[in-house]
């Protein structure tokens, strides 16, 4: 399978771009076959990985309706908060200085090769807690110094200047098979949603991630489709197909939307898993309406730490992330992003979404950590080159080892990877480099993972 053409993903999801601004025509998912290759052999034949590369620092509970009534005050103008700017008066359990921070921020701003050291703050005042920006137009910005709006310009210099890496994605299926295995997944174990004291994931691919805990099943930006984009015929294709069928996935509780990007968002799949499973459906502020548009009703719409209890077992809670918003020519930041903690009797786990590095993240990891910190978290570690142009917005494997630090996170699983082709870094690159950066700042051989396509671990 060839790589798609390298104009195709700004062209989609850059700020410049003007797409159509109704939702994707429904598309039957593809279904998948089952491979027992070895993907960490695959992974072991990459050349060692690239020296860190860093981004710069630029430092509301709801009902299923009415949750704007409860909708928290923001910011009425661009008010940018300095990062790591109030760091000095939280408890730490880090020896970094304020002075040293400060520091890290410069150099940051300096250099994308720079990675700081993490932050791990122990408690936070819910009054130091960062807040979006609401500007006079309605529209969603973000408070965080270390972010960087992209636009034309900048979507041109990558067009025409930027180059994929070589060797791209393998031509043959056979090859793609060795390289990236899809397995059948384990229904029998999917089954049996752990009760407790233990946390059950599958990942479907990308950023979609099936999660069972506390008795609740769970899925995160699930995408099925063959293509992310507005319509059928248009978006970046998958090079790996689902695993499954929507119609095949054990019973889904709760659906968790962190943004409206058409990679994380996907009328066909949203459709058929409301059809089949009638599930919640959680989304950050401004992104209700879509839904309610398609006919779903059961939508719960959060701010920035905003949580909803869904049963007396599990609450759901909205985090911040660094990133936007986007699926028309016209609604540029009109509905918010964001990350999830999901918080269960007995586990704790937290989604990423999409996001660049930020100072939320140890803030995350202080208010919903508890006292051992997140059983596991679901990081982004693909999408990340080039990283001029993609600092701002995407993660790459370095701060994904950050994050999961400054999460407090027992165990995370790197996801948003090895599915579409949306940057420019080879396919396999991603985990390499974070099982690179992980051992690197010294974490366990097993702290942060990744799966195959398909895959069914309990951790």
């Amino acid at each position: 399978m060839s790589m798609r053409p390298p104009n195709l993903l700004p062209l989609l999801r850059a700020t410049a771009t003007p797409l159509l601004a109704a939702a994707a025509a429904p598309h039957r998912p593809l279904s998948s076959s089952s491979s027992s290759s070895s993907l960490s052999s695959s992974l072991s034949s990459l050349p060692s990985a690239r020296q860190s590369q860093a981004s710069s620092h630029r430092s509301q509970s709801s009902s299923l309706s009415a949750i704007n009534n409860n909708a928290p005050h923001f910011p009425s103008w661009r008010h940018r908060y300095p990062y790591y700017s109030s760091r000095a008066t939280h408890t730490m359990a880090s020896t970094s200085s304020a002075a040293q921070v400060q520091g890290s921020a410069a150099a940051a701003a300096r250099d994308d090769n720079f990675i700081p050291k993490p932050t791990v703050l122990t408690s936070i005042a819910d009054s130091e807690l960062v807040q979006p920006v609401r500007l006079p137009d309605g529209r969603f910005d973000n408070p965080f110094s270390t972010w960087a709006q992209r636009g034309f310009t900048d979507v041109f210099k990558w067009m025409l200047g930027g180059k994929r890496s070589s060797p791209s994605v393998p031509k043959t299926a056979a090859e793609l098979d060795r390289t990236l295995p899809i397995l059948r997944p384990d229904f029998a174990a999917l089954a049996k949603v752990p009760q407790a004291d233990a946390t059950q994931v599958m990942w479907v691919g990308h950023a979609s991630v099936l999660v069972q805990f506390d008795g609740v099943t769970v899925i995160t930006d699930p995408v099925f489709s063959h293509r992310c984009g507005p319509t059928r015929f248009t978006g970046p294709k998958r090079i790996r197909e689902p695993p499954c069928a929507i119609a095949e996935l054990p019973k889904v509780d709760v659906v968790l939307i962190s943004h409206n990007h058409y990679d994380h968002l996907d009328h066909a799949s949203i459709m058929q898993l409301h059809r089949n499973f009638a599930p919640t459906f959680y989304v950050p502020l401004g992104n209700a309406a879509w839904f309610h548009s398609c006919g779903i009703p059961a939508v719960v719409e959060l701010g920035w730490w905003q949580e909803h209890q869904f049963n007396d077992k599990v609450k759901f809670a909205c985090t911040p992330v660094q990133h936007w918003c986007r699926r028309g020519a016209t609604d540029m930041n009109k509905a918010l992003w964001g990350g999830w903690a999901m918080l269960g009797a007995t586990q704790r786990i937290f989604f990423s979404g999409d996001t660049g590095y930020c100072e939320a993240f140890s803030q995350i990891g202080a208010k919903y950590g508890g006292e051992r910190g997140f059983d596991l978290a679901l990081i982004a570690i693909g999408a990340y080159d080039p990283r001029w142009f993609m600092r701002p917005q995407h993660i790459n494997p370095e701060e994904a080892v950050l994050l999961h630090q400054e999460l407090r996170a027992r165990r995370s699983l790197g996801i948003h990877w090895g599915t579409f082709i949306l940057t420019d870094e080879h396919y396999l690159e991603p985990p390499k480099r974070m099982a690179d950066a992980a051992k690197a700042a010294g974490l366990a051989d097993d702290a942060f993972f990744v799966l195959k396509h398909g895959e069914v671990v309990t951790v």
